[in-house]
């Protein structure tokens, strides 16, 4: 079979040819793109014939897929697989596999990092220190006994309530389908309403869908405490990116994102551009060197497993 990497995985070379070989001796053809491209044109080039496509999280749009009549399986380097148009997918019967879990630790991590970075003031505190001032109105708040609230309680949402747990937090939680886990580590699910209301720390890991896309509007947004935080490492739009910036600017809460509405580098004129009481990383969260190195892994244990007669970590 004919199996294309369309976009790199940002693993080293040698890691590429290790993990491509076993299909390369196994018959199938590999062919592997080096650079990055949204252009339709390019990309229906590159899969041309393929039976068998591995991205990351570049779109990959319906005008590509329909072009490739022999497609079959598509293995997503990428928890989401929000950026394959899946109605393309299901009219051709093109099966997908994504790399869930490959981020859990990486993306948990950094909800805590931006929560402390927000409590103890650590990156204005740098910029003070650059500017040659003091601790002047840097002072801080302690995370231990803050109630935190965790927003989608999936792989990532209780990794990240596991975390906070071992800082001495206290743990509520929603999410439309509750896992056996989440009150194994003491978190008590609530209402949203409930959940934004009591929260010191909001932190949310639910998937973009219809469902919850501005799942955290102006309403929710205005249930939270003065002086809560809110933290999002999952999916920009599922907060309302104008009612946070409000909220922020007002001086009511914190927050700090790691994603948006569109990736950074963001427009000049974006409406969180320059407000006050937040932090923000470019949409980092699942990029660590042990991540990106897993998610390649399981990407190629998606391919042989479908090309064995099974399908892992199916989506579709």
């Amino acid at each position: 079979m004919k199996i294309v990497l369309m976009e790199p995985l940002e693993i080293k070379p040698d890691s590429l040819d290790q993990l491509a070989g076993s299909l390369i001796k196994a018959g199938h053809e590999f062919t592997a793109y080096d650079t990055f491209s949204t252009d339709v044109a390019e990309l229906k080039k590159r899969s041309a014939k393929a039976d068998v496509l591995i991205i990351a999280n570049h779109p990959l749009p319906a005008e590509v897929i329909q072009a490739d009549q022999n497609l079959k399986f598509i293995s997503v380097a990428f928890v989401g697989i929000d950026h394959v148009d899946l109605a393309a997918c299901k009219a051709q019967n093109v099966k997908i596999s994504n790399t869930t879990g490959y981020c859990d630790d990486a993306v948990a991590e950094l909800a805590l990092g931006l929560s402390l970075d927000c409590l103890r003031n650590i990156s204005l505190g740098n910029d003070a220190v650059q500017a040659g001032q003091g601790k002047s109105g840097l002072q801080g708040r302690e995370l231990a006994g803050k109630t935190v609230g965790i927003i989608g309680t999936g792989a990532i949402g209780c990794r990240t309530a596991e975390l906070f747990k071992a800082f001495g937090c206290k743990l509520i939680g929603y999410s439309r389908s509750q896992k056996a886990a989440a009150p194994d580590l003491g978190l008590e699910y609530k209402s949203l309403d409930e959940v934004m209301g009591e929260a010191d720390i909001v932190s949310i890991h639910t998937p973009l869908t219809p469902e919850t896309k501005g799942l955290i509007g102006k309403k929710e947004i205005g249930e939270m405490k003065e002086g809560a935080i809110l933290i999002n490492t999952a999916r920009g739009p599922v907060v309302d990116t104008e009612a946070l910036a409000a909220a922020l600017k007002e001086g009511r809460i914190k927050a700090g994102l790691d994603v948006f509405d569109q990736d950074p580098p963001l427009p000049a004129d974006y409406p969180l551009i320059g407000v006050p009481n937040l932090i923000c990383s470019p949409h980092v969260g699942f990029d660590t060197r042990e991540s990106i190195d897993r998610r390649a892994e399981m990407a190629f244990e998606n391919v042989t497993a479908w090309l064995a007669g099974r399908q892992v970590r199916t989506m579709l």
